[in-house]
């Protein structure tokens, strides 16, 4: 997954206005510059194919005494999903938040001055208490918007001081007073403008697609410090150089068994932590399988019925197609992509750590185990040993018997456990020793 630009907007105003003249402003701006990133969808109790009548039809049917909240999309790239939403009274304030995806649409500076048009304009209207742009995976390592605050007092406060500067920035008049004005505007910088109502916009860099660049980042650090004197410029620019050093990135290379797995791991990681988890795997790959025998060193089969017991597996493994069918369709198909999924879908709902450990002993491993074996008997032409014991249970695939059930239960001991112990890895390993 590619960053995103996240932007956030917060101002003020005024509610004696007629709302269509009052948010003029707002749309005017957006349509005249936004060009490629332009919702072509407003969102209200339904949604309508973008047009300024549209927009006013969906503010219309939602509008309450508390307030609006309308949505602003994109249904082809680049992906847009924006929220409007205004609060009223005292201060009738309204919020614009959106992420927009590619960030590498703002690589020219052509792009980035209509952006900052677009925001300027709307801050000229709508006084502003704070704004900012950025990249959504650095912001996210920079702590914000808690920045070590519990999230009550991050509500209460808001941004009460300054706790980061980003690549675009507009502090409002209380901020402003606390740093001083004369130092707010004396902040070096790519460019630093004082607002109608007293607000200060400014930009770190000329093009937000090179916040990670070294001179992007002395800039941020130099503006930062100059508007903390407590903080130091070398320290705050070694925190901004690790930060960038997390998110360059890395090429994976992982063991062909378990790239379509990994691949979907990291894929789902929160996108400032993606490339330190391909290097965590890169590093430390999924140890080889460890559940299996040599054929001649088989348990016996010790019940006195053999059919009974493979019918008892088949039916534990119908309980996992019974557990999972509704998010993981594919279980139903009892293929090795069908494992894939199902171990994506159990890291992904993290259930090791999400429900009970009876449960995922009880009730799960059996199915899991069952639905692991009846994969290799289905696909690789295995054979059921069955034993009394639900551990011992083999099947044997050419020159080895498996132990599905051995491999499960290591596999639901943690969520990197359902990494470490993938169903995935064992069936291909299993593969390679074909009946």
């Amino acid at each position: 997954m590619e960053d995103r630009l996240q932007f956030s907007f917060r101002g003020t105003f005024d509610p004696r206005e007629p709302v269509e003249r009052e948010f003029e402003v707002f749309l005017h701006a957006l349509e005249a510059s936004a060009g490629p990133w332009m919702p072509n969808v407003v969102q209200g109790k339904r949604n309508r194919k973008y047009s300024r009548a549209n927009f006013w039809k969906a503010f219309m049917e939602v509008r309450d005494e508390v307030g609006v909240t309308l949505g602003l999309y994109r249904t082809t790239r680049p992906a847009l999903e924006m929220t409007f939403r205004t609060w009223s009274p005292n201060p009738s304030e309204v919020d614009v938040q959106f992420m927009l995806q590619p960030l590498s649409l703002f690589a020219e500076e052509a792009r980035c001055r209509d952006f900052i048009d677009m925001v300027r304009a709307w801050a000229s209207r709508y006084p502003v208490t704070y704004a900012v742009a950025h990249s959504h995976a650095d912001e996210q390592l920079s702590g914000a918007p808690n920045f070590g605050r519990d999230t009550q007092v991050t509500i209460q406060d808001g941004f009460d001081k300054i706790y980061g500067v980003y690549w675009f920035n507009i502090f409002g008049p209380a901020l402003v007073e606390a740093v001083g004005r004369e130092r707010m505007l004396s902040t070096p910088g790519h460019l630093v403008e004082e607002l109608p109502g007293g607000g200060v916009l400014l930009v770190t860099w000329p093009t937000v697609t090179d916040f990670a660049s070294e001179g992007s980042r002395q800039a941020q650090a130099r503006a930062l410090a100059h508007l903390r004197p407590d903080l130091d410029v070398d320290t705050v620019l070694l925190a901004l150089r690790d930060r960038s050093a997390t998110l360059a990135a890395v090429e994976p290379h992982f063991h062909p068994d378990v790239e379509p797995l990994l691949s979907r791991v990291t894929g789902a990681c929160v996108i400032s932590e993606r490339q330190r988890k391909i290097a965590e795997f890169n590093a430390c790959p999924p140890p080889e399988p460890e559940e299996w025998l040599p054929a001649n060193a088989a348990f016996p089969v010790d019940v006195q019925d053999p059919a009974d017991a493979r019918e008892h597996y088949a039916t534990l493994a119908e309980h996992l197609v019974a557990i999972l069918h509704t998010k993981v369709p594919s279980v139903f198909e009892t293929t090795p992509e069908s494992l894939t999924d199902v171990d994506f879908h159990l890291w992904d709902r993290n259930f090791p750590e999400t429900f009970e450990r009876w449960k995922i002993d009880e009730q799960l491993m059996p199915a899991v185990g069952a639905y692991l074996g009846e994969v290799l008997v289905r696909r690789l032409g295995g054979q059921w040993l069955p034993r009394k014991k639900l551990e011992e249970a083999q099947v044997r695939v050419g020159n080895r018997v498996w132990l599905p059930f051995v491999r499960a239960q290591r596999y639901l001991g943690s969520r990197q456990a359902l990494v470490d112990f993938s169903l995935t890895q064992i069936y291909r390993e299993a593969e390679r020793h074909p009946s």
